[in-house]
C-alpha cells in the first residue's frame, strides 16, 4: 500500500522519481525501491515524506484516508485552502525582531494559517543538489527547529540562510547539502546571536 500511495502522491505533484528524490535530498534508487515495494523508508524519512505531501504517515502506510475530506468531512472544514503567500528576498535580524525585506509579490500555497508562512527566494548554491539558487522555499514562521529539520536561520548581522539545523550537545550546526561548503558550528555566547526565522516545509522551482 505504501508503494501505491507514494506513487499516486508523486504523480499528483507532477514529479518524476528523480525530481522527488532531489526535492527531499534522497537518491532516485531509494524512491524507485519504495515504489516497487522492495523497501520502505525509515520512520524519520517517512515523516518527511508525509510533511512534504501534506498527508499523515498513516495515510502513506495505507492505514488512513488521505485527508479529512476523504473521510467524508467537507474539505473547507479541514482548514486547508489555497492562499496567496508573500515572496521575500531577504531575512535579517535587528532591533530584537526579524525583518523581512524585498517584496517579490505573492505565490499560492495550500496551508491552514497563511499569516504564518512566507516564501523565500533561495540564494547561492550551498544546498545543491537538492535546492537550487532561485528556487522558492515555503517557510512556516516558528522560533524553534527540531534536530535535523531544514530551516531559515539568521546568524549575527547576516542574511537568513537556508540550512539543516543540527543540535549536538551545547552546539548548533548549520549544515549545507553541498559538500563543497563547510558546516558552521555555533556555540557558547555566539548562540545568543542565532535567530530562527522558520521551518522550510517545501521548495519549488520558480525563479
Amino acid at each position: 500500500m505504501f508503494a501505491q500511495r507514494l506513487k499516486e502522491l508523486r504523480k499528483l505533484r507532477g514529479l518524476s522519481q528523480s525530481a522527488l528524490a532531489r526535492e527531499l535530498g534522497l537518491s532516485q534508487q531509494a524512491v524507485c525501491k519504495w515504489e516497487n515495494g522492495r523497501s520502505t523508508p525509515d520512520p524519520q524519512t517517512l515523516a518527511e515524506l508525509a510533511a512534504y505531501f501534506h498527508v499523515s504517515a498513516d495515510h502513506l502506510l495505507g492505514r488512513a484516508p488521505r485527508s479529512v475530506a476523504d473521510a467524508g468531512v467537507p474539505a473547507a472544514s479541514s482548514g486547508l485552502m489555497q492562499h496567496m503567500i508573500p515572496v521575500i528576498g531577504t531575512v535579517r535580524a535587528g532591533y530584537g525582531a526579524l525583518a523581512f525585506e524585498e517584496d517579490y509579490g505573492e505565490e499560492p500555497a495550500t496551508v491552514r494559517d497563511p499569516d504564518n508562512y512566507f516564501y523565500l527566494i533561495v540564494k547561492g548554491d550551498s544546498m545543491e543538489p537538492r535546492i537550487h539558487e532561485g528556487d522558492l522555499a515555503l517557510v512556516r514562521r516558528q522560533p524553534t527547529l527540531e534536530n535535523g529539520e531544514l530551516g531559515v536561520v539568521v546568524y549575527g548581522d547576516g542574511e537568513g540562510t537556508l540550512k539543516r539545523f543540527i543540535r549536538r550537545g551545547n552546539a548548533v550546526i548549520l549544515q549545507p547539502f553541498n559538500p563543497a561548503y563547510h558546516e558552521q558550528v555555533i556555540m557558547g555566547e555566539d548562540l545568543q546571536h542565532l535567530y530562527i526565522a522558520g521551518k522550510v516545509v517545501e521548495t519549488k522551482v520558480k525563479w
